[in-house]
């Protein structure tokens, strides 16, 4: 039987859908790019968008093949009021991700509609271990859910209370990583930082001090952390082991006072940008990516001056900027003053111009600066990957090359990437 998974989301979706397509093809399944006899459908539900997205693609695949199984999961069918409008076959939310095949196996044997949604408020975490990865990047789960609860976002709802994956499977997963040629392992979760807030004495902090003794691994980065939990422990473990790279994405969605307490951040911009110091002042050179919502209801022109302040004072490396978009049962969807799409499309577009600008100012440090990288595709003889600091490197090379570590000259910017000649394997 052929199948093919669809993902829409963020990582930990995608980190789920390859456990699923493991799980798959384990069990004798095809993978297709065409036509296929099972559809897997992982929904996102961040916005009223994501749904209207997630919606489309399963009406989309039934077209495809009426006759197909059709499976729909994550978080859309975690918190959707009613199934009457999803034409699938299997229905599941963010459990049972890891036990698909006997709900496949059920249904092809019955051909009857089964939905299976439990309350997420209220479940253990759902261990999951992934090993078709490419040589280069592993990511691995360790966390699940998210207690927040900022205003724009329905996720805590769509993925629960949060739950840690137990530490001895963690490291259990990296080494087998390693030992099948990893080089770099990326931590991530829904809410990755607060790994250990459900686990008697242990913390992610101490989480990372157990994987960077782990004989063989190269590199260890986080998906995203917020600032709130890169307290002193944290600080520590990234100032002793240069196994953790000099780069963290760690999320501002306002650099206003007055827009982050209607966010329901816990912190304010003050805090954030003493943090960020506090971080140089270990690392100095070290790459800090963000996201900002732009447009949230209330922002006026001034309160957005006030973020694009705040920007140009902590230097990001790189902005992802989003424009406010709403979502159905969150509490800004109550918050007077929402702006218009224009307005908020005008936004987008200046503190995306900004990025580029600190992007380009940032590669400028490291021009004439040997570094290394790890090639993680090669096109035309031209080997393409990222140093540790997360800068895009183009240099020329082998197929041998690949998934290897190398060392480069930095020669010129050539956006978004540094044109690089090799100096040698390391």
């Amino acid at each position: 039987m052929k199948f093919k998974i669809i993902t829409l989301g963020c990582k930990v979706n995608t980190y789920e859908s390859n456990v699923m397509r493991d799980a798959l093809l384990n069990n004798g399944y095809i993978e297709t790019d065409s036509v296929a006899d099972l559809y897997i459908i992982n929904t996102c539900t961040v916005t009223n968008t994501s749904d209207n997205k997630s919606m489309k693609m399963i009406r989309s695949v039934r077209r495809q093949n009426e006759n197909a199984i059709i499976l729909v999961c994550g978080c859309m069918t975690q918190v959707i009021e009613s199934y009457d409008n999803i034409d699938a076959d299997i229905i599941i939310g963010n459990k049972y991700k890891g036990s698909i095949i006997p709900l496949i196996d059920e249904f092809k044997n019955n051909h009857k509609k089964i939905i299976k949604v439990t309350d997420i408020m209220n479940s253990e975490f759902e261990s999951m271990i992934l090993n078709n990865f490419n040589k280069t990047r592993a990511f691995v789960k360790i966390e699940d859910g998210c207690e927040n609860y900022c205003s724009y976002c329905i996720i805590p709802y769509a993925r629960g209370k949060v739950r840690s994956k137990e530490p001895s499977l963690v490291i259990e997963e990296i080494n087998n990583l390693v030992k099948d040629g990893h080089k770099e392992v990326v931590l991530t979760g829904i809410h990755t930082g607060h790994y250990g807030a459900d686990l008697k004495d242990y913390s992610f902090a101490r989480l990372l001090k157990e994987i960077v003794k782990i004989n063989g691994l190269e590199r260890l980065r986080i998906s995203s952390i917020e600032i709130t939990e890169l307290n002193d422990e944290v600080l520590e473990v990234l100032k002793n082991n240069k196994i953790i790279v000099s780069h963290l994405h760690v999320p501002l969605q306002s650099g206003s006072n007055e827009i982050l307490k209607l966010m329901n951040r816990k912190y304010d911009k003050e805090y954030f940008i003493n943090k960020i110091e506090e971080i140089r002042g270990i690392r100095p050179e070290i790459s800090i990516t963000t996201d900002i919502i732009v447009g949230f209801p209330g922002e006026t022109e001034e309160l957005f001056n006030e973020t694009l302040h705040t920007v140009n004072k902590i230097k990001f490396s790189k902005i992802h900027v989003f424009p406010f978009s709403l979502r159905k049962g969150t509490k800004a969807e109550e918050l007077p003053n929402h702006l218009d799409e224009v307005t908020k499309k005008d936004r987008v577009h200046k503190l995306m111009s900004r990025s580029k600008e600190l992007e380009i100012e940032y590669m400028e440090k490291f021009i004439g600066m040997e570094l290394t990288f790890i090639p993680e595709v090669i096109k035309d003889g031209i080997l393409m990957g990222h140093t540790e600091n997360y800068l895009g490197i183009k240099c020329e090379g082998n197929e041998s090359d690949l998934h290897s570590i190398i060392k480069v000259k930095l020669e010129k910017i050539e956006y978004p990437n540094i044109i690089c000649s090799k100096v040698t394997n390391v």
